[in-house]
């Protein structure tokens, strides 16, 4: 049976190779390595118990660094893993500096490597993901794109790229009929029979004192409740909770909390590009905090609006949404199976 090191180090790294890693193992052997780029409980064992995924292999342990010592030790701690387990390829997920430091180093030492969740773009080249994940698509041997947009991206660009569908649909397909099961009972409690919006705020560009001050502000035109799960680095930066009387600050929830609350909301508010994607999944309205989006195809379906600092949010935000008809840009709920036999093809 071949070998295929996967890497891993954030978040939504851990829910898409959730269901990839239940397809891979029947062909190949996995050695899972964890770049350890979230190392919170809340952002990171939480996922593991929760998703049932194997202890990793490798923890490289790198912790929070600038991009460029985050991305730099990664390189130097990883390269020693390939070195060592000799793969028939790697894996790397999405657009972190866990993504592009395995990509490089894998790209370097002539192993193949394949980047699930290939081609989006933002078109913000200033966007530190951006950068990660154009950089990935141009060193990596096999694209996998979620939808026809991101595979119109890559060919666009000049590169080859399979379309899968999306891992993270596949989960979302799989754990949300049994939601409320998984949960703690007193967030069942805390959230029915209530009107509230889902937030959620992380990227580094919100995540500045005054960024993050004037998008609170503005949400508080919103008449209803508001749950906010904080991010750790938000956390880091946050002040005056008192002052927002219609936001409630929650502890990070693990992924079946957020598809409950997810839900149940009567709207998302976020910057996460994942979150973006199961508003979709849950036919659910999203208002994204930035101004661009790498899941375009939402924003033109009228499921989602770009509001940069949430400045278009009031009292009649959902009126701004104009709906079409759902259409499912995300596959059949088969994206881990069919990446898994192409793979087993491929290598």
């Amino acid at each position: 049976m071949k070998k295929i090191v996967v890497l891993i180090g954030a978040r939504p790294q851990f829910i898409k190779h959730a269901p990839v890693n239940i397809q891979l193992k029947k062909f190949f052997k996995l050695i899972l390595v964890h770049s350890g780029q979230h190392y919170d409980y809340a952002m990171s064992e939480i996922f593991f118990k929760s998703l049932k995924l194997p202890k990793p292999d490798y923890n490289l342990e790198v912790g929070s660094k600038t991009h460029a010592q985050q991305t730099g030790e990664i390189m130097e701690k990883f390269e020693n893993v390939l070195i060592k387990e000799k793969p028939a390829g790697v894996i790397v997920y999405g657009d972190t500096n866990t993504t592009l430091a395995g990509a490089i180093t894998t790209s370097k030492l002539n192993i193949p490597l394949v980047h699930i969740e290939a081609g989006l773009r933002s078109k913000n080249i200033f966007m530190p993901e951006e950068i990660n994940r154009i950089v990935t698509d141009r060193i990596s041997d096999h694209l996998f794109a979620p939808s026809k947009s991101a595979l119109l991206n890559l060919k666009k660009e000049g590169l080859n790229g399979i379309f899968s569908g999306d891992v993270m649909f596949d989960l979302f397909l799989m754990c949300e009929k049994d939601i409320e099961r998984k949960i703690d009972k007193d967030l069942v409690e805390k959230v029915k029979a209530k009107d509230f919006a889902l937030l959620t705020i992380h990227r580094e560009s919100n995540t500045k004192k005054e960024s993050l001050k004037k998008i609170l502000k503005n949400l508080t035109r919103l008449k209803y409740r508001i749950i906010f799960p904080v991010h750790p680095r938000t956390k880091n930066v946050l002040t005056g909770q008192k002052n927002y009387k219609n936001i409630e600050f929650i502890q990070p929830v693990g992924y079946f909390e957020t598809l409950f609350l997810l839900k149940n909301c009567r709207m998302v508010l976020t910057d996460s590009g994942g979150l973006q994607k199961e508003a979709y999944f849950a036919k659910k309205p999203c208002v994204t905090l930035r101004s661009e989006t790498e899941w375009e195809e939402t924003v033109k379906s009228g499921y989602n609006i770009l509001s940069p600092f949430g400045e278009n949010v009031d009292e009649n935000i959902e009126r701004k949404f104009k709906k079409k008809k759902y259409e499912n840009f995300y596959g059949d709920g088969n994206a881990s199976r069919i990446i898994a036999d192409k793979l087993k093809e491929l290598l």
